[in-house]
C-alpha cells in the first residue's frame, strides 16, 4: 500500500493513496495533458464512441473525492486540474508494482524488464549510460 502525506489544518497525517480504476486513470491522463479543463474539454478527449457525459462526470467527481483532482468554480461551472502530478502518480504506481511483483527489488524489476522486452542494442546502451550516471551521482553524494 502506498502512503502519501496530506496537510489539513496545519497538521500532517498519513493516509493510504487510493488506487485508480482504468476509467479514472484515463480521465487523469487527459487532465494531465490539458493541465486545466472543464468537463466538456475532458469529454472531447475521448475517442468515438464517447462515453456518456454523465459517466465522465461521475468519474471526475470520484477523482475529486479521492483527491486526485481539484477545481476552480466559475458560477456553476468547474475547471478541473490535477492535484497529483503524472510523475508522482507514476512513481507511486511503479513502487507498488515493484513491491508486489519483485519483492521490492528495483534490480529484479530492471533485470526482468531487460530480459523480457524487445530492447535493441541502442536502447540497452542508453539504459547503461543512465545507470552509470546515476551511480556517479550517488558516489558523489557519499564523498
Amino acid at each position: 500500500m502506498t502512503i502519501n502525506i496530506v496537510i489539513k489544518q496545519k497538521l500532517a497525517y498519513i493516509c493510504p493513496m487510493k488506487e485508480l480504476t482504468k476509467a479514472e486513470e484515463q480521465v487523469m491522463q487527459y487532465v494531465w495533458k490539458l493541465e486545466k479543463a472543464f468537463l466538456k474539454d475532458i469529454v472531447e478527449q475521448f475517442p468515438e464512441p464517447k462515453p456518456a457525459y454523465t459517466t465522465i462526470s461521475t468519474v471526475v467527481r470520484v477523482l475529486v473525492r479521492k483527491e486526485y483532482l481539484k477545481f476552480d468554480s466559475f458560477g456553476k461551472i468547474r475547471q478541473y486540474y490535477a492535484a497529483v502530478t503524472k510523475e508522482v502518480y507514476f512513481r507511486r504506481h511503479m513502487k507498488e508494482v515493484i513491491g508486489s511483483f519483485f519483492s521490492g527489488s528495483s534490480s529484479k524489476f530492471a533485470l526482468f524488464f531487460a530480459n523480457n522486452e524487445d530492447l535493441n542494442l541502442t536502447e540497452l546502451e542508453e539504459m547503461k549510460l543512465l545507470l552509470e550516471d546515476k551511480i556517479e551521482k550517488l558516489k558523489g553524494q557519499n564523498d
